[in-house]
């Protein structure tokens, strides 16, 4: 017995001086801390970013169709068999070959679009894929918070955990020592020696389980937050700091969807669609543009190619129309095609908003819930506490047993789980419809997406207006 006794001794204590040594050591988080660090440092963020600055440039090659183009050009030929032509002379036909040994074509050309409706339309649409890169990077913060938050509510709800099992590890050494006086005078029997040891043995496995959750806990929190796994962290705070987050009400009457990311992408990605769609029936409007050239022209056979004179420049100028008639059905195809998308996104989502007003009313029920069960379960903790210190005293008069004590405290121990899991449920399902709504606060490091999306507003806003 004495050997067990310092067998656990020596285990609690290594357990304690290990966890105080690292909370000592530890870089201490608080949630706004943990959300700036994943958001800045996160690669999923950073790939988002550049997928912005992706669309910026793809806008700016789309914009550049509009103004004019130069090119230089140059042509090189060498005749390795002429052309032969046969005449007839005086009723005799002659053949000679005509042409020259080697020819160059070379200089400056350009051309400029003036009217060309797909191409106007097709500006439309890559101001609205930039936006749409925005909402994707903006759901992937709000993805980010979420993944954090929950993550950061884990450690703090491991670390009530462990102090729960520490409690009643504690509980049990503290009784085991009492009990064991007692017993060397006489005053208890073997067995109540004997179940208080064993008391202090079955707290052992779920404090060494309770520290072990603390500890993965905090690996997932690290890399979420992209930290190095050695570096020790821990969190500022408890669960119950958020408790007075529990006394709002929510209402689904409430709560608005019209900040949701996924509806914001379908909208976007449907006015998009709706700008294809236009893209494919303005194949069938006439083009117009103009082009231009200054060329030089040589022909010559060998020796004389190089002489000055044999270079003659010329030029032109332009204007070609080009009016679209048959095409074998295919931009009716188009047409067809791009339809059908739309009608798919608008079927897809009108069946995403359903999915997310079920999954609002889930949120809803399961914060309710989790309300309930922590106005039940604070109340039973006070109690179960009391009775827990009843059974001790009535224990140590010689009118309880230890059966009552093991009772009380596995009542207090299930009252002070519950009362962390109810505030620990609350808050997930808090991140959660948080994350539905799209409420988290989220910013872009970029100056000139502000600048898009009014662009994008005001020119999808005035064609809303005209379609009601």
């Amino acid at each position: 017995m004495k050997r067990l006794g310092l067998f656990l001794g020596f285990i609690t204590f290594a357990l304690t001086s290990v966890a105080q040594s690292a909370e000592q050591s530890a870089l201490k988080l608080t949630l706004e801390q943990a959300l700036e660090i994943a958001l800045s440092e996160s690669p999923t963020i950073k790939v988002a970013d550049q997928e912005i600055e992706i669309r910026r440039f793809a806008k700016q090659e789309t914009y550049a169709a509009l103004y004019p183009r130069f090119d230089l050009t140059a042509q090189y030929q060498r005749v390795l068999a002429k052309q032969t032509m046969s005449m007839d002379f005086g009723g005799q036909t002659q053949t000679i070959k005509v042409g020259s040994d080697n020819s160059f074509n070379g200089g400056v050309t350009a051309s400029m679009p003036v009217v060309n409706a797909q191409l106007w339309e097709s500006l439309k649409l890559s101001v609205a894929d930039i936006v749409l890169a925005v909402e994707k990077a903006r759901s992937s913060q709000i993805d980010m918070i979420e993944q954090v938050s929950r993550a950061y509510f884990s450690v703090l709800l491991a670390k009530e955990s462990l102090v729960v099992y520490q409690r009643v590890y504690d509980n049990a050494v503290e009784n085991n020592k009492n009990i064991k006086m007692r017993y060397d005078v006489g005053s208890v029997s073997e067995f109540d020696f004997i179940s208080s040891n064993v008391a202090v043995q079955s707290a052992v496995p779920n404090l060494i389980e309770a520290q072990n959750s603390v500890v993965l806990a905090l690996w997932q929190l690290k890399a979420l937050l992209g930290i190095d796994l050695k570096k020790n962290i821990d969190v500022v705070g408890s669960l119950m700091d958020y408790e007075a987050q529990m006394n709002y009400a929510y209402t689904i009457d409430q709560l608005d969807m019209s900040n949701n990311t996924t509806l914001k992408q379908l909208d976007i990605q449907e006015n998009m669609l709706k700008s294809a769609l236009k893209i494919s029936k303005m194949a069938n409007v006439p083009t117009l543009s103009i082009n231009a050239a200054y060329l030089y022209t040589a022909l010559g056979n060998d020796g004389k190619f190089f002489q000055a004179k044999a270079w003659n420049p010329y030029s032109y100028a332009g204007v070609q129309l080009n009016i679209p008639i048959f095409a074998g059905g295919q931009r009716r195809a188009a047409i067809k095609q791009a339809s059908l998308n739309l009608s798919n996104l608008q079927l897809q989502r009108e069946n995403a908003e359903r999915q997310l007003q079920v999954a609002v009313v889930q949120s809803l029920n399961n914060m309710q819930t989790s309300v309930k069960k922590f106005s039940a379960a604070a109340a039973t903790v006070s109690q179960a506490k009391r009775g827990y210190d009843i059974a001790v005293k009535r224990y140590e008069v010689g009118r309880g047993t230890l059966v009552d004590i093991d009772n009380s405290q596995l009542q207090l121990t299930q009252a002070e789980l519950g009362r962390n899991s109810a505030v620990y449920n609350f808050l997930v399902s808090k991140i959660a419809l948080d994350k539905i709504l799209g409420n988290h606060e989220v910013k872009s490091s970029h100056d000139y997406v502000e600048k898009f999306e009014q662009q994008y507003e005001r020119k999808y806003g005035e064609q809303e207006k005209e379609n009601n």
